[in-house]
């Protein structure tokens, strides 16, 4: 089977038993999950410390259409636009109701209703509205204010700040009335409807983007301006493959829902939130992780995102900017030096964690912020994301924690990192875990390496420390124990040590890194997170076992529940729903297996292979040093084009790029438009002249 039956469209005729399975509509600030009487707000959290989460927002079109007849439901959710629509199908009337977040104004949702006359009468026809909305929250204290413009308003205030002192943010909701009812009358075939509703943090930019809205729907622009926001930023990516539709549909899946969570391209205003492991739609108080940013952000989801999407990615660097104040103090509590960036972050940066144990230990955390800073600057060579920006404070700060957190072992000669918690939560207090200090390891030779180039001075110690950080390795079975003292067989919730080839980098044999999958291959908790088996499905692509590999990929599927493609993070449908997380592995493990990209300094290795089910991979918008590139990879050979450019880049001068294969050692020039078609072989794509630089350095 092929994706050519359009599987952009999820259809069906009857919704998920468990409403948690409804598909979530979000836009970087607001997300929503269809029907539900609460919505969220990025940034727009309640309560301190530990019991910091997002803050329920009570949402207007909460409302479902209904009629006194027998009728047909059809429910479907078209990721090309981001609009949900349910369509009822009776004798007399067709009405359709269709729901979305506004893909270009962030502060805006709408509702909008089509009924449409089935047989000639002189009959009025009259469809129910069933609202669950009430204009209260358990978190923000509302007050009715004046109608603005015929419209609704209320203006609230969350009732605890994040940490003692800090502020709580104002919410103010306007929306166009809804009626219980809509009528047809006798001598109308059709009439259409439209509902507004505007979430933000200050009454001008409420009444603003209300004043935008009544003007888009003037001039039959609302839905319009919608679409065209979703067309450009699906023109800037597609992963699609040809021969198993299940893959296919996965796929799209994955990148609609994480590019939900993300800000509009054209946001400028700098006030992105972060992405936490149930989107913006899930993560009120107990529920989803409370809301909160974690490592799933930066090693998770992350990088499928920024190989397509450079602004978006600074957005998430630029989150991670804005909590530098909230890092200094997590790392002074702690009394060390530097930045600690929190297990668990809301806005702040200060850790809000509902158990100590994990904001103590979990510190690896810091090694995966400065990965994603890694992984930009290779990408993109964007070097005023480190000046300006700011992000050079970051690096360095993660780089003077680790030196203030290492002990000098006498007996090993080396540095050891002790009482840690490795990203497989079943540990604690273990001394050296092999994730934490690679990555320790890898975000010290980084910062020395930003140095260099930013012509500052780094502390020698920085370089010491890299070079002497113990990596846990056992001689004789020649595998990476997880850590000091972990008992090969032992069990592990989720993938750790398979990390160290994929994301990270380590270098090891072929024999190393096959003994360390199959080690924790075997004990690792079927139960685990979805995001996983990916890690595992990578490991088993570098080493040339596709099979082996889809067999682990397909145990995802076990995590997609229902017809909404939406992911849980268990595989019996319980843990965190709309689970980013799990999205981020399964694209990862497609974007980064299959085709064996790896983003390295000077350039982006590739080594392709497809498992026999999959008969073509096409990943449109590869963003590399500001050049787009469209790949389609086939069993036997590679085709790369790169895209002619748009106006968007035109202030910069951009460096020309060749492929190189590994094999043979032949160059070939990517020229703008002009198809490159070779046999499949490892290589990379890099300058053609090394020596040169690219924007905006």
């Amino acid at each position: 089977m092929s994706c050519d039956s359009d599987p952009y469209v999820f259809s069906t005729d009857t919704l998920p038993n468990d409403p948690r399975f409804l598909p979530p509509l979000a836009n970087g600030l607001l997300g929503w999950r269809v029907y539900n009487n609460i919505m969220h707000m990025g940034g727009v959290y309640n309560g301190e410390g530990g019991n910091c989460h997002r803050a329920d927002v009570p949402c207007p079109l909460a409302v479902k259409i209904e009629t006194g007849e027998p009728a047909q439901h059809t429910y479907s959710l078209d990721t090309h636009t981001g609009i949900f629509t349910h369509t009822l199908s009776t004798a007399s009337v067709t009405a359709s109701q269709s729901l979305y977040s506004h893909r270009y104004y962030s502060n805006m949702m709408v509702m909008e209703i089509l009924l449409v006359r089935q047989v000639m009468s002189e009959k009025p026809v009259t469809v129910n509205l069933v609202s669950s909305f009430t204009p209260q929250s358990k978190d923000i204290v509302f007050e009715p204010r004046p109608d603005y413009k015929g419209a609704r308003h209320i203006q609230g205030q969350t009732t605890t700040a994040e940490f003692p002192g800090g502020s709580c943010p104002t919410v103010h909701l306007i929306w166009t009335t809804i009626s219980p009812t809509l009528t047809l009358l006798p001598e109308q075939t059709k009439a259409r409807w439209g509902f507004i509703l505007i979430v933000a943090n200050s009454l001008d930019s409420a009444e603003t983007t209300f004043d935008e809205a009544l003007n888009l729907m003037a001039t039959g622009n609302l839905r319009p301006s919608h679409e065209k926001a979703w067309k450009e930023l699906w023109l800037q990516s597609k992963v699609e493959v040809k021969g198993s539709e299940r893959v296919c549909k996965a796929l799209i899946g994955c990148m609609f829902f994480l590019l939900s969570a993300f800000p509009s391209i054209h946001d400028t205003s700098s006030t992105f939130g972060g992405v936490s492991p149930g989107g913006l739609s899930n993560g009120g108080d107990g529920q989803d992780y409370w809301g909160h940013v974690f490592w799933d952000q930066d090693i998770w989801m992350y990088p499928g995102v920024a190989l397509f999407y450079p602004k978006l990615a600074r957005a998430v660097l630029e989150y991670r900017v804005g909590t530098i104040d909230g890092a200094k103090d997590n790392a002074q509590k702690q009394g060390y030096k530097g930045l600690k960036f929190p297990w668990e972050s809301a806005v702040s940066g200060r850790e809000v964690c509902p158990e100590d144990i994990y904001g103590q230990q979990e510190i690896h955390i810091n090694g995966d912020v400065s990965l994603a800073f890694q992984h930009y600057l290779y990408l993109t060579e964007d070097l005023s994301m480190f000046r300006e920006g700011r992000g050079s404070e970051v690096i360095y700060g993660v780089a003077d924690y680790w030196v203030s957190r290492v002990t000098w072992s006498t007996e090993e000669q080396k540095y050891h990192v002790l009482g840690v918690m490795p990203p497989d939560e079943y540990y604690y207090s273990v001394n050296n875990s092999v994730y934490t200090n690679t990555v320790a390891k890898f975000s010290l030779q980084f910062a020395t390496e930003l140095a260099d180039l930013l012509q500052h001075s780094a502390p020698k110690e920085w370089k010491e420390v890299a070079e002497q950080i113990k990596i846990p390795f056992d001689q004789e079975s020649q595998y990476h124990p997880e850590f000091d003292g972990y008992i090969k067989g032992h069990p592990v919730k989720q993938a750790d040590t398979v990390m160290l080839g994929y994301p990270l980098g380590l270098p090891m044999s072929q024999e190393v890194r096959r003994n360390d999958l199959e080690a924790y291959e075997s004990v690792t908790d079927p139960r685990g997170p979805a995001m996983t088996w990916g890690m595992f499905a990578v490991g088993w692509l570098e080493l040339g076992e596709a099979e082996k590999a889809q067999i682990l990929l397909e145990k995802c599927f076990k995590n997609i529940q229902g017809p909404f493609q939406v992911w849980s993070e268990s595989s019996d449908g319980s843990g965190a729903v709309n689970f980013l997380t799990g999205m981020g592995g399964f694209l990862q493990a497609v974007l980064f297996g299959y085709t064996g990209f790896r983003v390295q300094k000077e350039c982006l290795a590739f080594s392709p292979l497809l498992p026999n089910d999959i008969s073509e991979l096409c990943i449109r918008g590869v963003n590399y040093l500001g050049h787009q590139m469209d790949w389609l990879l086939r069993k036997e050979e590679v085709c790369i084009v790169l895209r002619e450019q748009g106006g968007q880049v035109s202030n910069h001068k951009l460096c020309d790029l060749q492929v190189v294969l590994k094999a043979s050692g032949t160059k070939i020039p990517l020229t703008p438009g002009n198809p490159v078609t070779f046999p499949r072989e490892p290589g990379y794509v890099c300058k053609l002249a090394l020596t040169s630089s690219c924007w905006p350095i």
